[in-house]
């Protein structure tokens, strides 16, 4: 089983402990671009692909996701058919 793989069936068992760090492997395995230039600094963070945007607060001082933003993110890349 690949990288991508085990992280898209650990992302759609949405545990507690899925890092910021491991979603944006996903993603760019997934052909997601970070973009965090212009009006996304800070803790803010876009990825991009193909016009679609998925937008991300850096979690701090934990590295966690919180399920809500899971959650989100697996309903985005059902609907771009990239999970």
């Amino acid at each position: 089983m690949s990288k991508k793989e085990k992280l898209i069936l650990r992302l759609k068992s949405m545990p507690a402990d899925f890092t910021f760090e491991e979603m944006r492997t996903l993603l760019e395995l997934l052909g997601v671009k970070m973009n965090n230039k212009g009006k996304t600094g800070g803790s803010r963070v876009k990825f991009v692909r193909n016009g679609i945007p998925i937008m991300l607060h850096k979690p701090h001082p934990r590295n966690e996701l919180l399920k809500y933003q899971i959650k989100q993110i697996i309903e985005i890349l059902e609907k771009e058919d990239l999970i």
